[in-house]
């Protein structure tokens, strides 16, 4: 064909630019669309006729198509790059949680010459990170496999990001060696700095010895103070003194679940008081740099309700090896969340 008639085409081939003594090179990728700004440089290049793809009715070219499949499977947060090679990178608009619906993943990955990957489900990314990857695996595509992944996505959103929510945050500290001044409190310290860094605000903390009714009452205060979180720390071992589980009880809160399928963390207690969130905090999160409840804060400031069901699924992926140098989350464990 014609360079100048060429406008709109596919390139069938790479074609090269040489410049003696300086570059030897690709200036034009197979599979290129022809724009009207490619043509003089196509004529400097000594093409005055080059071969191109004529696309058949009922095919896609692989850009278009691996943009309109990001398209079809795209909720709330994600942004794409500029399709190149069949290929679109998702990112994460905001920090949030990435969220992934993992059967009907797997549905459009059994749609052959379509491929897209992505990061773990449930993890927490941060603005500009990268979510997931479509590419698209031959030049052009039956546009009927298009129609299938649409057909499949059901117009709901396969890969998203749920942002997180400041929330106001109460914490009861609990125990009589605490309580009575026998020892400093280093538990709400690092509590407190783990979920400032979402954005929350700790706007009560108290404090009360290991007795079931005041840890109620302490309840009872934080829920009539706003607070839209409430963490309890100490008190959750079985030792007779421990009753901390009992307080959350006594003050009206619905036990999900007391014990987690995970190391460090298994004695973790997630319950709700009408909205509430309350989750009883286990030792490890005091001196442990990373635990069950950097698994479990992300999404309840995603405003998910937690369930038994999620936390018996963290046993794949419960094990943190506790590496010198923490990856998380760019590691296995939670991966079963």
């Amino acid at each position: 064909m014609r360079v100048e008639d060429s406008v709109g085409c596919i390139l069938c081939h790479d074609i090269t630019k040489i410049v003696p003594g300086e570059f030897k090179g690709r200036a034009f990728k197979k599979g290129h669309i022809v724009t009207a700004q490619d043509i003089p440089e196509l004529l400097q290049l000594g093409k005055e006729h080059i071969f191109v793809w004529e696309c058949k009715e009922g095919f896609v070219h692989e850009n278009e198509a691996g943009l309109r499949i990001a398209q079809t499977i795209s909720g709330e947060g994600i942004i794409f790059s500029e399709p190149s090679e069949g290929k679109v990178s998702m990112t994460a608009e905001y920090d949030g949680i990435c969220m992934i619906d993992e059967q009907v993943l797997l549905q459009i990955n059994s749609v052959e010459e379509i491929a897209v990957a992505t990061r773990n489900n449930h993890r927490p990314v941060k603005k500009g990170n990268k979510i997931a990857g479509v590419r698209v695996v031959p030049l052009v595509i039956e546009e009927r496999k298009l129609d299938i992944v649409a057909t499949i996505a059901k117009g709901q959103a396969v890969i998203s990001i749920q942002p997180f929510h400041p929330f106001r945050v109460g914490i009861i500290t609990t125990g009589s060696e605490i309580y009575h001044g026998r020892i400093e409190d280093r538990f709400t310290p690092v509590v407190r700095e783990k979920v400032e860094r979402y954005d929350c605000k700790v706007i009560q903390h108290i404090t009360v010895p290991d007795k079931a009714e005041l840890i109620a009452n302490a309840v009872e205060t934080l829920i009539a103070g706003g607070v839209e979180l409430i963490l309890t720390t100490g008190g959750m071992s079985v030792d007779p003194d421990d009753v901390t589980p009992c307080g959350v009880k006594k003050a009206g809160a619905e036990i999900v679940t007391y014990g987690a399928p995970v190391l460090p963390g298994t004695m973790l207690l997630v319950a709700y008081l009408g909205t509430v969130p309350v989750l009883g905090l286990p030792g490890c999160v005091m001196y442990h740099h990373t635990t069950i409840f950097d698994l479990i804060l992300p999404l309840v400031l995603t405003k998910q309700v937690i369930t038994r069901a999620h936390i018996i699924k963290l046993g794949k992926g419960g094990l943190c090896l506790e590496c010198d140098v923490c990856q998380y989350p760019a590691c296995s464990f939670g991966t079963g969340a």
